[in-house]
């Protein structure tokens, strides 16, 4: 497998998403592949991770970051996105620190390791994935004994879209995993000297 769509030289990139690129390859000791294949296009690229960020970053409500990417996984995979159930189930077994879970979650969510609060997300967020158009008050009302409120409901939903597009982008320009994304979280990490 390989990118459909040639990564632009870094070094030719405008100086703001050079400087997001290099914290993140800081961060992670790599660049991922989703960081360069967006940076073809500098404005879609802010606009993107503005969203993502907004989104995945957020201090505000009830929803953890582990609980984020396990709608990312789920949804992902139900869209039948690689990249990003690869690189998203990476991130969720390091958030969750378990080893199995993104691959639970990717395959079967109503059989994974997960807590009953988790599991009615995840039904909500297939709902929004594969069928928005049914969402009616009965799905909302249904969180609530979990301790979602509105605004939370909000989150799930507009992760589960935001990463639709995410998926169908990814798909597209044929965007391979890195290599590094299969083995986080499953594996300790090198420590730096």
């Amino acid at each position: 497998m390989k990118n459909r769509y040639p990564f632009p030289d870094l070094n030719s990139l405008p100086k703001d998403i050079q400087q997001r690129i290099a914290e993140v390859q800081e961060k992670t000791g790599f660049i991922p592949n989703v960081f360069l294949a967006f940076a073809r296009r500098p404005a879609e690229w802010r606009a993107f991770f503005a969203y993502h960020d907004a989104l995945m970053l957020k201090e505000e409500g009830s929803l953890s970051k582990g609980e984020r990417e396990m709608i990312v996984t789920a949804t992902s995979a139900a869209n039948q996105c690689l990249f990003c159930v690869v690189a998203h189930g990476a991130i969720l077994r390091i958030h969750e620190k378990k080893p199995l879970i993104a691959d639970q979650i990717a395959v079967n969510y109503r059989k994974a390791d997960i807590s009953p609060r988790e599991r009615a997300m995840l039904d909500f967020a297939m709902k929004v994935c594969l069928r928005s158009q049914d969402i009616d008050d009965a799905d909302h009302e249904a969180l609530y004994p979990h301790g979602f409120d509105d605004e939370d409901i909000w989150d799930i939903a507009a992760i589960t879209a935001f990463f639709g597009l995410s998926n169908r982008m990814a798909s597209f320009a044929g965007m391979v995993p890195n290599p590094e994304f299969y083995l986080m979280g499953r594996v300790p990490r090198e420590k730096k000297a």
